[in-house]
């Protein structure tokens, strides 16, 4: 297998994990991940990410706080929300959703089921660890384009260790809860999170794979 062959069986492979099973990953592990994620470049190499991992009681003390926080708050995100989906982006997002709630059996006019499979969003679909994904505020958009090599990074080489990631823009919907239980300065934002561990193969979520555009849809040829 050639280098090449290796890293596109990685990026066919990952897939947005929605059930894990409790098993936790160890520390060497998570160590190389997190060493080989700060390999991305970044702007003027200023690496703006910072990363809180969590593993056990950390992870389920976490958990808690974000279910309390869905339940009972109002979103209050450090990035604003997009302002909306249109033309193939839109159908790309509607079409992922519909197979997500075919997977576990939620039908069209079952607001509350989506609302629980939403909720899950915030107990992490079971994973034992989180990756907080924090990046300075002084950066703005450039900081938090560099964090997203970063997450890119981490998903493929735990991919390529037999561990399997969601990354999860819902957890900075509630940034205000984030930086309270971390403790987290104001000069940090809370961009995405990444929940990770051993997949649950049996899930009924991790039973469908969303496509990708093809290249006539996203790239735009000038030769001349």
């Amino acid at each position: 297998m050639t280098p090449h062959s290796a890293l596109q069986d990685l990026l066919t492979d990952r897939h947005s994990c929605r059930g894990f099973l409790p098993d936790a990953v160890d520390r060497t592990t998570i160590e190389t991940i997190l060493t080989d994620a700060g390999r991305v470049p970044s702007w003027c190499n200023a690496q703006p990410w910072q990363v809180t991992v969590t593993s056990g009681a950390g992870t389920d003390a976490f958990r808690s706080a974000m279910l309390n926080a869905f339940d009972t708050s109002a979103p209050n995100p450090d990035f604003a929300f997009p302002d909306g989906y249109s033309g193939p982006r839109k159908q790309r997002r509607q079409t992922c959703g519909l197979q997500l709630y075919q997977a576990v059996g939620i039908g069209r006019g079952d607001k509350q089921g989506r609302v629980t499979q939403m909720r899950e969003n915030y107990a992490f679909f079971g994973a034992p660890h989180v990756a907080l994904i924090t990046t300075a505020a002084e950066l703005g958009p450039y900081g938090a384009l560099d964090c997203g090599g970063y997450i890119t990074a981490f998903c493929l080489s735990a991919q390529a260790q037999g561990v399997a990631t969601i990354p999860q823009a819902a957890i900075a919907f509630y940034a205000d809860t984030v930086k309270a239980h971390f403790q987290i300065p104001e000069d940090r934002l809370v961009l995405a999170a990444i929940s990770f561990g051993y997949r649950d193969d049996v899930h009924p979520a991790n039973q469908f794979r969303t496509e990708r555009a093809p290249l006539s849809e996203i790239v735009d040829w000038h030769d001349a």
